[in-house]
């Protein structure tokens, strides 16, 4: 079997049409079709209505959209400017969502019926959820009116995903971090400011804290590998400051904490059909 007769019966198959009815729709015998697939190569002519018909790109009947998908999507990315080009990423991002339902008729319904809405009413519109828990992995989305995230599990092939993970006791004391009032007090005023060296005064006076706590809390918050502890020489001597880690996890761990706290609003949709344990 040649390439692009592969790529035929594949998609074809993925499409659940017959021979007889891809070759309707393109206006050709169930011959010609079968005649494809066994070796034969289309006419150059009819491989756009063969595209179209199976919904693919005609690169992808030579087999070369699986291939070059990744690098096609980084070049894209790559030349739209950083604001467009995170939000196209999040586009990427949901259409993904909506794939993994493994439903096409599904997704096409949803993308024009939701999205478009979505899209048009970007003001008005609520924070929605999306939720997928296979046993593939796990999926979730926000997608509102300005904030979108998206984070995607693809579960391990063996064992679970606590092999991966530190112990239960390493795990609790992140959260304990968390949980302390006074520090998610200053991780918050941290990262509400410029990305640069914050003075431990500036710090204290921002968050109200006295400065032997300011000092105390900083201590733990650098030892969590959440902001990094410098001392600055000056002329009237020694300032101790603090900058966040830019590789540091804190946000995406209070955007989600955030949807707990919300107790999930809004549910846009969920398909929760996973019999495989995680942990």
């Amino acid at each position: 079997m040649s390439v692009i007769g592969e790529q035929i019966k594949k998609y074809r198959v993925q499409k659940k049409y017959t021979q007889e009815k891809l070759g309707s729709l393109i206006g050709v015998t169930t011959q010609a079709v079968s005649k494809w697939e066994r070796g034969g190569t289309p006419d150059a002519e009819i491989l756009p209505q063969l595209a179209d018909a199976l919904g693919v790109s005609i690169d992808a009947l030579y087999g070369r959209e699986e291939q070059d998908e990744q690098l096609l999507f980084s070049k894209r990315l790559s030349k739209l400017p950083p604001d467009e080009a995170y939000q196209r990423a999040f586009n990427i991002c949901w259409s993904m969502i909506i794939g993994l339902v493994g439903d096409e008729d599904y997704a096409e319904d949803f993308m024009d019926t939701f999205m478009g809405h979505s899209y048009t009413n970007r003001d008005k519109a609520p924070d929605y959820f999306s939720k997928l828990f296979r046993d593939g992995g796990l999926v979730s989305a926000r997608l509102s009116s300005n904030l979108n995230q998206f984070y995607l599990l693809a579960g391990p092939k063996e064992g679970s995903v606590l092999d991966h993970l530190e112990d239960m006791e390493a795990i609790r004391k992140v959260f304990a971090v968390f949980a302390d009032k006074n520090l998610l007090k200053i991780i918050y005023y941290l990262y509400s400011k410029p990305v640069m060296p914050l003075t431990l005064s500036l710090i204290s006076q921002g968050t109200g804290l006295n400065m032997r706590d300011t000092k105390r809390y900083m201590q733990i918050i650098c030892e969590n590998r959440l902001a990094n502890h410098m001392t600055i020489a000056t002329v009237d001597g020694d300032i101790e400051s603090y900058e966040i880690c830019r590789e540091g996890c804190a946000v995406p761990l209070i955007c989600f904490a955030d949807e707990i706290a919300k107790k999930n609003p809004f549910p846009l949709f969920s398909v929760l059909d996973r019999k495989k344990p995680l942990f």
